[in-house]
């Protein structure tokens, strides 16, 4: 549930006899079952797959011009600049926009649900015997406030 600041609540209820904590492993198997994990990975691939196998059909088609075809790559483009040399700086450009494009994607895409569900998880594996615990994060690209308001309570 988000409230009109952008907040995601989470609330997790105890009560006295219940057990204060499970065992790591199943609650990170628990979360590797939940539709909240499946769409952070969801949104990686459909991201880090296209772009690999573009990038990698690129540089291979910029080595396999320069074994098929040398006559054309040796064409003079600008003075003792030729294709091959513009095509090779052409590599270098294509990897810093490819890094700028995964970082941007990461930011406004994947970084703020995998804070969401990384915070469920420290609320869940909190110990304790406290009857309420609140989880309150403020799920923005550039804001990442975070200060203990109460006994149990995050924000």
């Amino acid at each position: 549930m988000r409230d009109s600041d952008g907040r995601v609540a989470v609330t997790v209820q105890r009560t006295a006899g219940d057990e204060p904590a499970r065992d790591a492993a199943g609650i990170y198997r628990e979360v590797q079952r939940s539709p909240a994990f499946r769409e952070v990975r969801r949104r990686y691939r459909r991201f880090a797959f296209p772009a690999t196998v573009a990038f990698l059909g690129w540089y291979l088609a910029y080595v396999l011009a320069a074994i098929a075809a040398p006559e054309t790559m040796a064409r003079p483009v600008a003075g003792a600049l030729n294709v091959a040399m513009v095509a090779g700086l052409a590599q270098f450009a294509t990897t810093f926009l490819l890094t700028w494009a995964y970082a941007r994607h990461a930011r406004l895409r994947r970084d703020p649900a995998a804070r969401e569900l990384r915070w469920a998880v420290a609320l869940e594996t909190l110990q304790g015997n406290a009857r309420s615990q609140r989880l309150a994060i403020t799920a923005g690209p550039a804001r990442d406030t975070r200060a203990v308001r109460g006994p149990g309570e995050l924000r």
